[in-house]
């Protein structure tokens, strides 16, 4: 992370724009899972984009990632992410992130995002924390009107 970036937590995130937050979490929880596309670069390698399951648990927004995979590697070789909530072409509004993923280590908060899991990650998965720099959201009032209308929101 760059001495100018600053970051937020979901929860800091939730506390400075709430409207916002609802509106990204209802998108990123469309189907009742989250989940959404997630893009990772490392260096000068192209990026790379993955479907991912997520949580928002206890105002982090988490990601558990399978060891030895490129996913993985990205993240700790660089951390730096950027997260598109899948789109319903019925209601197509856009929600993105950026940020840097960050090692979560502590064992409760492990337990309380395994607790809500989708699937019981195991002992080969890493969990990540993502930091958010830059939420940008598009709306659009049906699929035919161009161009969305953005907002961006930025902590700090």
């Amino acid at each position: 992370m760059s001495p100018h970036s600053r970051s937020a937590s979901w929860g800091e995130f939730e506390a400075a724009d709430p409207a916002r937050a609802a509106w990204g979490r209802k998108l990123l929880y469309r189907d009742g899972v989250g989940d959404a596309l997630f893009t990772t670069v490392a260096g000068d390698a192209p990026p790379r984009t993955h479907p991912v399951n997520l949580g928002i648990v206890d105002g982090r927004l988490l990601v558990f990632v399978q060891d030895h995979s490129a996913k993985m590697r990205d993240l700790v070789a660089d951390g730096r992410y950027a997260l598109h909530a899948h789109q319903d072409p019925t209601a197509p509004h856009e929600f993105l992130l950026r940020g840097r993923a960050v090692p979560v280590t502590d064992a409760g908060v492990r337990g309380a995002a395994i607790a809500v899991w989708p699937f019981t990650p195991g002992d080969g998965y890493g969990l990540f924390e993502l930091r958010i720099e830059h939420a940008l959201f598009g709306e659009r009032a049906s699929s035919d009107d161009w161009p969305p209308r953005y907002v961006s929101w930025r902590p700090g």
